[in-house]
């Protein structure tokens, strides 16, 4: 047995490592390393191994709480889009129709270079995923309920409720429909086997593909829940400042929702890591509907994935044992 796995059979506790599903592969990070593993066409794994450097060990101002949530949510993002790029650059392209650089990409690398223009573009996907995101499920269930008010006359407690509903309803839905195409629902196999390595590690197991296969696919720490948090204490916040700055302005509410966002991003932070570390009656009725959305977007993996699971967690494992406890 590896030291790495040994390592993994010690007491149980819950770990901080936590992962990322990509296109025919996993990122892992740990307190000490990010890893990205991908399964190639041929069927070999490509590894990228880097030295992590924590957001509050080069600034402490920005590892205090209610300030290190919106920035580490940043960086996570950011971890995220550039892991996803890589690991889509392993697709094999149409021989028949290669696809050309786009204008935008010969530009940036003939201003910036190569790695720069990498970079700008990690940035630039960074930026329009959280646009997208914030378009969908923040704005657009407020200019869907202002649009009804100007037909039916709203309370204004209706109007927050309604808001609140419509936002659900997006998030899971976009969730549904993601999960019905091919590509998407393979990312999401891989999603369970990042699940299953975790929950085998924190149950003392040793990684091996039978005792990761054993696991359940839905944790309670995933980014989904967190993601739905979110969402929950922006309705919740949302409804209390209504309550008191009565505002039925569309475009005005809207300001108010984007002014709410690092606050609510923040408190969702703190919350979660405060439920993560304990197991009982509240946690769970806290993290069940999280858990439930996981039905779409963890899905049983094959023992190829689970491999690549595996592989990715033990190169994060950190250099001193426990060091990665939550």
């Amino acid at each position: 047995m590896s030291k790495e796995t040994k390592r993994a059979c010690d007491t149980p506790y819950k770990t901080m490592i936590g992962g990322q599903a990509l296109i025919e592969g996993i990122m892992m990070l740990g307190p000490e390393k990010k890893a990205v593993v991908v399964r190639k066409p041929d069927g070999t794994l490509e590894e990228q191994v880097e030295e992590r450097v924590l957001i509050k060990d080069k600034h402490p101002l920005l590892g205090l709480p209610l300030i290190r949530g919106v920035f580490n949510f940043c960086s996570s993002m950011a971890n995220g889009v550039k892991a996803l790029m890589y690991s889509a650059s392993f697709v094999p392209e149409d021989e028949e129709t290669p696809e050309e650089p786009s204008k935008l990409e010969v530009w940036l690398d003939k201003h910036l270079g190569s790695e720069k223009a990498a970079s700008a573009l990690v940035t630039l996907a960074v930026v329009l995923g959280m646009l997208f995101s914030v378009v969908l499920f923040i704005l657009l269930p407020t200019a869907l309920v202002g649009l009804l008010g100007k037909v039916v006359p709203l309370a204004m407690w209706v109007r927050n409720l309604l808001e609140g509903v419509v936002r659900i309803v997006i998030f899971a839905g976009y969730l549904m429909l993601c999960s019905h195409t091919k590509e998407i629902h393979r990312v999401f196999q891989y999603h369970g086997a990042e699940h299953k390595t975790i929950f085998c590690y924190e149950h003392g197991l040793p990684l091996t593909v039978e005792n990761v296969r054993k696991q359940p696919r839905h944790h309670p720490r995933c980014g989904t829940s967190f993601l739905f948090v979110v969402i929950v204490v922006s309705i919740l916040l949302s409804s209390v400042v209504f309550t008191y700055v009565d505002v039925v302005n569309t475009f005005v509410r809207m300001g108010l929702h984007l002014l709410l966002l690092p606050v609510i991003v923040s408190l969702t932070y703190e919350f979660n890591r405060l439920v993560g570390r304990y197991d009982n009656w509240f946690t769970r009725v806290m993290t069940a509907p999280g858990l439930w959305l996981q039905n779409w977007t963890t899905f049983e993996p094959d023992d190829s994935m689970i491999e690549v699971g595996i592989r990715a967690f033990t190169l994060v494992l950190p250099s001193e044992e426990g060091k990665d406890q939550w």
